[in-house]
């Protein structure tokens, strides 16, 4: 398999696995996961470039990439089907009041999760204060508050 093949295959691979990966996942970034992608770049570089390891074949592999990434964008712009399911949607963790644990499971979120939104963004400190927590597309918890004296 040539290798702009095997490197278009890795690329599909790893976005597919990030996608499902969860939101919170690519929002909360540690140093394992930094040392996770540093293992898998270096397990997947002889995938990508076999016994080559010439200047063209990574200037090639580099520029198909690129490539690739601009066409997903213009494909996510244009077409709002595509949108969701590379980019997803926003998911709705409580409902007046109430967690929502499919979702939160899901997604893999958690109480304490939640409450950390609330009282970094809110000042929120019990969870009865909160009316609606809801999982933005790029992995941030937005809360929003019962109105004053209707809880």
């Amino acid at each position: 398999m040539s290798p702009l093949l095997r490197s278009l295959a890795v690329y599909v691979f790893l976005l597919i696995i990030l996608r499902f990966s969860g939101k919170r996942s690519l929002q909360d970034t540690s140093i394992f996961d930094l040392v996770m992608t540093l293992i898998i770049s270096e397990t997947i570089q002889n995938a990508l470039i076999g016994d080559d390891n010439s200047l063209t074949n990574a200037f090639l592999i580099l520029i198909l990439y690129l490539l690739v990434s601009r066409m997903l964008l213009i494909l996510k712009t244009k077409n709002k089907k595509a949108d969701k399911i590379l980019e997803g949607l926003y998911i709705i963790l409580v409902s007046s009041g109430k967690p929502i644990y499919e979702n939160m499971f899901k997604e893999r979120v958690d109480i304490d999760d939640i409450m950390e939104a609330a009282r970094n963004k809110c000042q929120m400190h019990k969870f009865k204060e909160i009316k609606y927590a809801i999982l933005e597309r790029d992995g941030s918890i937005n809360i929003i508050p019962w109105d004053k004296g209707s809880n």
